[in-house]
């Protein structure tokens, strides 16, 4: 009996109907299984925070290799599965709950000193990486399986950059590792996903020294500000939201060394932070 059937009796005994809703979409091919384990790099030291573990497919895998992981799932259907399946396995805290309302202090999980392995929900995405990459409480590195186009955004350089890639390459480095195509999936979604590893998470002092006198604030207001109308150029976005004539925004864009004509998707983040410099009188 493959992996497929096994998942459907599984969902037929405890009544289950994968929800779109919530992104249920369950991983079936035991090989991105294996490469998704293989990128968290686990040794038996490893403490780690599984999100959505839905069937506990994954979940297998990784209390084979870590020292203790903490599962959390939202869905009561499949936390009783869970319950009964995982009966016993000693280092394994199933957790029913929201993981953008848990507190991984509070299940022993301390900042830098945890590792995040998940499939998933795609509705939950940018939520997640902006709890867990600019919160108090940061993991060592992160594992995710994530829609493939929301991976290659996170991963774009100068010319496709976006909001989405800044919020994480400012406080991590994000790597594709491989992409999964949605046949390995049931129900089948109907878009392909990538294994998304992002290594390197600074803590909050080491993102305070990469700001290099720049508030976190003050650095986001300029962004948020910068990307305000995409195929505008960036001067005209700087202008009309700081409320400062033009001709200061092209002097502080040649002080930093940029072309005037320059747009918020071609800048990096170190890119961002030097213009903050420049900028944040105006904000404060």
């Amino acid at each position: 009996m493959d992996n497929l059937q096994k998942i459907k009796l599984l969902c037929q005994a405890y009544n289950i109907f994968p929800s779109r809703q919530k992104g249920q979409n369950f991983l079936v091919n035991e090989k991105v299984i294996e490469q998704t384990v293989a990128a968290s790099d686990l040794s038996n030291n490893d403490l780690v925070l599984e999100v959505g573990p839905g069937l506990g497919i994954l979940t297998e895998a990784l209390v084979q290799k870590a020292k203790r992981v903490v599962s959390v799932e939202l869905d009561k259907k499949l936390f009783s599965l869970l319950k009964g399946k995982f009966a016993g396995v000693s280092n394994l805290e199933l957790v029913e709950g929201d993981i953008l309302k848990i507190d991984p202090l509070t299940h022993d999980l301390k900042p830098n000193s945890y590792k995040i392995v998940a499939n998933l929900p795609y509705n939950i995405t940018s939520h997640f990486l902006k709890k867990f990459l600019s919160g108090s409480n940061k993991p060592l590195v992160m594992t995710l399986l994530l829609q493939k186009e929301v991976a290659q955004r996170i991963c774009a350089q100068p010319g496709q950059m976006s909001l989405l890639a800044i919020s994480v390459q400012l406080y991590g480095q994000p790597q594709i590792i491989g992409l999964v195509s949605n046949n390995n999936f049931w129900p089948k979604p109907k878009i392909d996903s990538a294994i998304l590893k992002i290594s390197k998470i600074k803590t909050l002092d080491e993102v305070d020294n990469y700001l290099s006198g720049v508030s976190e604030k003050i650095f986001w207001q300029i962004v948020r500000i910068g990307f305000s109308a995409k195929r505008k150029q960036l001067q005209n976005n700087l202008a009309a939201g700081l409320h400062v004539p033009s001709d200061e925004i092209k002097k502080a864009l040649k002080q930093a060394n940029f072309d005037p004509k320059v747009r918020a998707q071609d800048l990096a983040v170190v890119d961002w932070i030097k213009l903050a410099k420049k900028l944040d009188s105006y904000l404060n």
